[in-house]
């Protein structure tokens, strides 16, 4: 009975992601439907498509397992995700992107940047660090998704990572951003549900919520001794200041995934498929809302799950799961929750996971169709040849991300989510805001930035990072050393730290030192942004 049920459940949800992909293909006319939706979505669809893509596996599996590990202290990237993830990338960012983009004519964030500094060189490059750079990303998220169907399921991890790649590229490949949009906003209403069911089960199963937290509070000695000697004091306490903990803590996960979320290429372009800053307005109280829920519940559910693990076990989460803390969240859901929930719940994994990865496989693909492509060869302006080759994009795309998910080892998700998020906002972040905010910035100056941004985030993580230097073993390899500046804190100094401030130098002293850029370029990029009437209604 059982399986019967799971099997009805599964085939509704599946023919519901089929249907709305199909509906999104019949309302797909053109390319510019096909990359930004023709600039009229929903704001509410909007919202949720933005919070889906945000809030992924990487966040409940991977994140919710740093909660289980090392605690509520990761609830400040929450407080992040809402403050800066939502209100300021909508209010101060969201606006002017939307309204520079549409001025421009601009389909993808590559050529956003391109059209700003009339640069095919800074297009392509953007295309080619974005189609390189998120694979990683795309990797993790499904294996989030994945480690859960193992886990709850007994699906063979190979077998859940094609079936979740082979249905996420059907409604991508056909239904471009709209098929993307609409069903991150079915998946994120799913989510939503799941979640808040799941927070309130877990402090009722746990006794309510002041017995649940002091029960976890009264477990400091249990805490992980490898926490406690890099620095941490407890499941419910911030770690000790300038302690390695605390420095791994606030540069890579607070400030690397909390900041680093306003440079994400597949969230910016969201802004340019609602056709009125009143979108964007009514947008934010949803977005909002869905972050509030989605990271808080995931991370306290986590931390947590240290109770009812040591009251079922006599064991903490991590050692329950061998280490793995990708499979916290799974196994605690498949123990401790009714069984009709765990299938509910892995349905809301499944939309994490496809609303997410359908992003950025078309953040991939239109970065192979559009930017890279279409700069060198120029053969992009025909609808059908742009629509083409970026299909081909997508699947080139989904094939890295599966070659990698069986390639990265255990305990990923989270340092791989944040990786991916520092290495976009040290190549894009000073760029992005100067191209909004600066008239002043020159083609040579944005050039600069990028590159500049780039090496140095790459260099750091290869050869000063702790946590990528040793596991990748390069660093050790040519200069027989795990990291060439073993002193504290410079191994814990997250590469966003570093990288985002150089690129911002660069950005600067090489536009002042350069020849303004054109004042029709200016002019076409500030146009309704200058002429605050214009498409502000």
């Amino acid at each position: 009975m059982d399986i019967m049920i799971l099997a009805i459940v599964f085939i509704i949800y599946i023919f519901a992601l089929v249907y709305v992909g199909y509906y999104a293909w019949k309302e797909t006319e053109s390319s510019e439907d096909f990359m930004i939706g023709g600039k009229d979505t929903n704001p509410a669809i909007m919202a949720l498509s933005y919070g889906a893509t945000f809030i992924s596996t990487a966040a409940i599996i991977g994140f919710g397992g740093v909660a289980g590990e090392y605690g509520m202290s990761v609830l400040w990237l929450a407080f992040l995700n809402i403050i800066v993830g939502i209100f300021i990338a909508f209010v101060f960012l969201g606006k002017r992107t939307r309204r520079m983009g549409h001025s421009l004519g601009s389909l993808t964030f590559p050529e956003f940047l391109g059209k700003r500094f009339n640069s095919k060189c800074i297009h392509y490059l953007s295309g080619l660090i974005i189609f390189c750079a998120m694979p990683l990303y795309a990797a993790v998220v499904l294996i989030g998704a994945a480690r859960f169907l193992e886990s709850s399921l007994m699906i063979d991890f190979g077998i859940s990572l094609f079936i979740l790649a082979i249905i996420i590229t059907f409604y991508v490949f056909f239904g471009g951003i709209k098929g993307v949009m609409y069903t991150d906003a079915l998946q994120g209403v799913i989510m939503v549900c799941a979640m808040v069911f799941l927070l309130g089960f877990v402090y009722w199963l746990l006794g309510g919520v002041t017995h649940a937290n002091t029960a976890l509070t009264d477990m400091v000695s249990l805490y992980p001794a490898s926490a406690t000697a890099t620095g941490g004091t407890g499941w419910t306490t911030f770690p000790e200041f300038g302690s390695p903990f605390w420095w791994s803590l606030v540069s890579s996960t607070l400030i690397g995934v909390g900041i680093g979320v306003l440079a994400q290429p597949q969230l910016i372009v969201r802004f340019m498929t609602v056709k009125s800053d009143k979108e964007l307005n009514r947008s934010v109280l949803v977005g909002g809302l869905f972050i509030a829920i989605m990271p808080t519940t995931a991370y306290i559910v986590g931390s947590l799950s240290n109770v009812y693990f040591f009251d079922k076990l006599g064991k903490i989460a991590v050692d329950v799961v061998g280490g793995n803390v990708d499979k916290v969240i799974p196994t605690f859901i498949t123990m401790a929750l009714p069984e009709w929930f765990v299938y509910i719940f892995l349905l809301s994994l499944l939309a994490a996971a496809m609303s997410t990865i359908s992003s950025q496989l078309h953040t991939q693909g239109t970065a192979f169709g559009v930017d890279i492509y279409g700069t060198l060869r120029n053969k992009a302006k025909q609808k059908a040849d742009q629509i083409t080759v970026t299909r081909i994009g997508i699947l080139i795309a989904i094939i890295l991300a599966l070659i990698l998910a069986f390639s990265l080892p255990g305990s990923i998700i989270a340092l791989g989510t944040s990786l991916f998020f520092e290495i976009c906002a040290a190549a894009f972040l000073p760029v992005f805001l100067g191209a909004l905010y600066w008239k002043g910035i020159t083609t040579k100056g944005a050039i600069a930035g990028i590159v500049s941004g780039t090496v140095v985030s790459l260099f750091w993580l290869l050869f000063v990072f702790a946590k990528t230097a040793k596991g990748l073993g390069l660093c050790k390899a040519i200069f027989g050393c795990a990291t060439l500046l073993p002193a504290m804190p410079w191994p814990y100094i997250d590469v966003m730290l570093i990288a985002v401030p150089i690129s911002a130098i660069f950005t600067l002293v090489v536009s002042l030192l350069t020849k303004p850029p054109a004042q029709e370029v200016i002019d076409k990029a500030f146009e309704d942004i200058d002429n605050k009437g214009s498409g502000v209604q």
